[in-house]
This record gives structure tokens, C-alpha cells and sequence, in this order.
């Protein structure tokens, strides 16, 4: 029984362990295959290009807009980040099941845009968790820590927009239960129509 492929997008706010989770689901989970996003900003240690992201400039980017290149794109903290569409659609074609890790404004795009695919939010066991792990990374200041804890509280408002919610406690339970998530998606009559009408007719 080949089960129809599906594109699993996962978004939160930033510091929820988006990332993290969906590293596990990668490297648990082999029919996946992570989504490569192309974006402005600068790589940081050990990002390599066409593997964590595609790095481009804010020119060419601009371009791939203009072109009607990405499946979603956003500008987030002055710097642009945008899935390529036909990256994903190659990927489904081969019989792949891609996870696209994103920020909210994309996947509200992703929304509009393929609304088949399957939506997943995490959120933080509170404000003041999410707190402590962007502070952890030592990469903000007090300024954007600030910023991005207002960003958060809006962001989550869309949760009730997904397809699911998945709070982010335990790395292993988030994970556990996401692939939970995919397992039954793939299992939705819906999604398996063709398989069931041509074992009907043969």
C-alpha cells in the first residue's frame, strides 16, 4: 500500500525548539525528508549551504519572488527566508514525505497556498521557559530578547489556526507525539482514496 506522500509543516515561535524536535524527526523517521529554505542572513557556525539553508543574496531573493519561487517567503528580524516550491514538490514527487520547519507567517502562507498539507504548532510550557532558552543561546540582547518575547505572544494567538498543537516539555514526548500526528494522517481515508478504489477494481 503506497500511502500518499504529505508535506508536514511544523512553525512556532522562535526559542520553542522547533529546530530540535524536527531534527529527531529527521534522523528517527527516514521516509522524511527536511525542507532546505533559502534565506538572507548569515550563516552561523556549522550551517552549510544547501544543507541548513540555501544562503542567498537579498537581490537574488527579491528575484525568486518576482519569479514565483517560493511556496512561502517572510521577512523576519530584517532578514528574508522563503521555501522553495519546487525543492518540495520535486521531493514529494519522489515519493518523500517533507517536513518543513518554519516561522508563523509562513506557514500562514503555506496555508493558502497547499492547504493540504498537515500543520503542526509547538508552543513553549510557558513564557517564562521560552525566556530562559533565548537567553540560554547568548545570541540576543535585551533589546531583541524583548522583542521576540512580544513576537512570541502574538505568534501564538495563531495556533488555533493548525491542524495541531504540540507543547514543547520534553524533546523525546514532542517528538513522540508528532510522529503520532503523521502516522495518522497518512492513514486518513482521504488521503487514500486511489489506493482503495483500485483495490476495489482489480
Amino acid at each position: 500500500m503506497n500511502k500518499e506522500n504529505i508535506l508536514i509543516v511544523v512553525a512556532g515561535p522562535s526559542g520553542v525548539g522547533k529546530g530540535t524536535v524536527c531534527s529527531k524527526l529527521f534522523d528517527k523517521m527516514d521516509e522524511i525528508e527536511f525542507s532546505v529554505s533559502a534565506t538572507t542572513r548569515e550563516p552561523r557556525k556549522k550551517e552549510k549551504h544547501g544543507v541548513n539553508y540555501f544562503f542567498v543574496s537579498h537581490e537574488k531573493f527579491d528575484e525568486m519572488i518576482k519569479n514565483g519561487e517560493f511556496l512561502e517567503h517572510a521577512d523576519v528580524f530584517g532578514n528574508k527566508y522563503g521555501t522553495p516550491k519546487d525543492y518540495v514538490m520535486s521531493k514529494l514527487g519522489e515519493g518523500r514525505d517533507v517536513l518543513l520547519e518554519i516561522d508563523v507567517q509562513g506557514a500562514m502562507m503555506v496555508m493558502a497556498n497547499y492547504p493540504d498539507a498537515v500543520f503542526i504548532f509547538i508552543l513553549p510550557p510557558s513564557l517564562r521557559a521560552l525566556e530562559e532558552r533565548l537567553m540560554s543561546r547568548g545570541t540576543e540582547t535585551s533589546e531583541q530578547l524583548r522583542l521576540r518575547l512580544n513576537k512570541a505572544k502574538e505568534e501564538m494567538g495563531y495556533a488555533e489556526k493548525f491542524d495541531y498543537v504540540v507543547v514543547n516539555k520534553d524533546v523525546h514526548k514532542a517528538y513522540e507525539e508528532i510522529k503520532s500526528i503523521i502516522i495518522s494522517e497518512k492513514c486518513k481515508v482521504e488521503r487514500n482514496k486511489n489506493f482503495i478504489v483500485d483495490l476495489i477494481k482489480s
